[in-house]
């Protein structure tokens, strides 16, 4: 373990250099800040950040400066030196030192008399390792930027000043992370939403609670169209009960599993009738903290895409099987295709879990079955089942390389126990039936949010809110360009006719400014020949028949090609 926290260290050389960079920069700050009191510094995927508390605010104009004096320290050639002090002689360092956080840490974290440190020049951290030898070690890193952050994630202790940063073995490694950076920048999800009038947030609304304005709207139905006890669990990001008059309390809903059992209970099911699919799209509400909401990424009313499927043990394999399928076939239209499996199971906190150890082996075996079965690869990640079964958890990379789970199939044995969901077997018994839980496209925002970095606002064209612009060379042709619209729009084609009196190459800026897919240009050969002058994103064009256009776009909208 790195430091004495909750981050473990692989021993992985990348991770460690990143240590080692946060401990350079904690040593750069304490210079430059005398009377900084410093937290925790771990490597993290692609960099590290360390937490201060300056006692005053710091801005990302600061960060040249404190990158500055950690290049100096790298360059004197300082080593990181590994101590082990006594618990008394490590308390009176940091006492000296006025490293309060430190103190903390050493009374909840450290066990027994020693207590483990590491020394870089006029440095000293609590640090397990590893580290580099040298400074000199440390070449290829660069400051990112500055954001705010609870000391230990509690939002009820003060608010530290969080340094994030990025190192390389390379400097040429850094150039190609900048650059990707720089890309991954120009795809940001609220910058592009923004920009593209797809959704808003606005703090007279709230917090986490988006507005889908109209173009935003038309991409989730058309979404919508082509996807068509957890209240323990999930008390903490709850909202309080509404109670009323009459003592009657009332929930927002954070998970929809509840509402569909109680469709299933609303009569006693035969083994006819399993599998048993209920789906919804329904609107879930989670108390997500302030300082964790992030546009469309992190909010607190969400729609979810939600199933649940009753079946029998015997029909359990094939019902896996066809979720993995499902989720397989939402990924290739939408182009989701920086993904894995993580099978998640239990660990042995058994208080941890409900149900017995042979449920859940029997749930584990079924889905590493199932993806194996299919051919598919997986990774193990043990602990991180739902309390209540195990599960497949389809792992996604964004535009940032930002991992989270899209899609999820759920084995439950639990909900159904605790619910006493029964059905009739076909020997005339009380039988009790296995509940899957399927998440095929997860929450529509955080899907809507991953779409619009995925193509840069560039959505396929079924997708795109505008897919057709017409637009005539002169005011005289907008007649006819109604009439293409007309026809489009008959053909159940999003079009818009730019009927403004501007030049035309204002007309098709814009529309590329919309990164609309098709501009319909129509001058006085167009009206003669019934034609239309088609121009796509990639700049090229065609003359072609408006029947020929009509058949062509509808094909592409039909077939949801990418």
């Amino acid at each position: 373990m790195a430091e004495y926290g909750d981050h473990e260290s692989s021993g992985d050389p990348l991770e460690t250099l990143r240590h080692s960079t946060a401990h350079l920069l904690a040593a750069a700050v304490t210079e430059l800040y005398p009377e900084a009191r410093y937290g925790i510094g771990p490597a993290v995927q692609d960099g590290f950040y360390y937490d201060f508390d300056f006692g005053k605010p710091l801005s990302e104009a600061d960060l040249p400066a404190i990158e500055s004096r950690m290049r100096k320290l790298a360059q004197a050639d300082i080593p990181f030196i590994h101590e082990t002090l006594s618990r008394k002689e490590a308390i009176d360092e940091f006492t000296r030192r006025h490293q309060d956080y430190k103190l903390e840490l050493i009374a909840d974290k450290v066990e027994g008399d020693e207590v483990s440190v590491y020394r870089t020049g006029d440095f000293l951290d609590l640090c397990r390792g590893p580290h580099v030898r040298s400074t000199r070690d440390l070449k290829a890193f660069k400051l990112l930027r500055v954001a705010g952050a609870y000391w230990r994630g509690d939002e009820k202790k003060p608010q530290l000043t969080r340094i994030y940063g990025t190192a390389w073995q390379s400097q040429k490694e850094l150039d190609d992370y900048l650059k990707f950076l720089e890309e991954a920048e120009l795809r940001d999800h609220k910058k592009l939403g923004k920009d593209l009038k797809l959704f808003a947030v606005d703090d007279r609304v709230g917090p986490g609670l988006p507005l889908w304005l109209p173009d935003g709207a038309t991409i989730r139905r058309e979404l919508e169209r082509f996807i068509g006890g957890h209240a323990q669990l999930y008390k903490e990001y709850m909202y309080p009960p509404m109670t009323f008059e009459d003592g009657e309390e009332l929930e927002l809903r954070p998970v929809n599993c509840p509402h569909h059992i109680v469709v299933y209970q609303t009569e006693l099911r035969s083994y006819r009738e399993l599998p048993m699919r209920i789906a919804e799209i329904g609107n879930n509400w989670r108390y997500e903290r302030s300082g964790t909401l992030a546009g469309m990424n992190r909010v607190r009313s969400f729609a979810l895409n939600d199933a649940h499927i009753f079946c029998t043990p015997d029909q359990l394999m094939d019902e896996v099987r066809g979720a993995i399928d499902l989720a397989l076939y939402f990924s290739k239209v939408l182009g989701i295709d920086e993904f894995y499996y993580e099978l998640a199971t239990r660990d042995d906190v058994k208080e941890k879990w409900l149900g017995g150890e042979e449920q859940w082996q029997e749930a584990q075996a079924s889905l590493a079955e199932a993806l194996e079965s299919m051919g598919q690869t997986y990774r193990l990640g043990v602990g991180n089942a739902a309390f209540y079964g195990p599960k497949i958890d389809f792992q996604v990379y964004d535009a940032h390389r930002r991992e989270f789970t899209n899609s999820t199939v759920q084995v439950d044995f639990q909900l159904p126990q605790r619910f006493d969901l029964e059905y009739v077997a076909e020997d005339g018994t009380r039988k009790r039936p296995v509940m899957v839980h399927r998440g095929a496209a997860g929450a529509m925002e955080r899907l809507f949010s991953y779409l619009i970095e995925r193509w840069a606002g560039a959505f396929p064209t079924w997708l795109h809110p505008t897919q057709v612009v017409v637009a005539a060379v002169k005011d005289e042709f907008n007649a006819y360009a109604r009439q293409v619209g007309d026809r489009l729009r008959a053909a159940k084609v999003r079009v818009q006719v730019d009927q403004r009196s501007e030049r035309l190459d204002r007309k098709v800026r814009d529309a590329k400014l919309k990164k609309v897919p098709y501009i319909a240009v129509v001058g006085g050969r167009e009206v003669e020949s019934g034609h239309v002058n088609v121009q796509n994103r990639a700049g090229e064009k065609v003359d072609m028949p408006l029947e020929g256009f009509v058949d062509m776009i509808s094909a592409e909208i039909a077939e949801r090609r990418r």
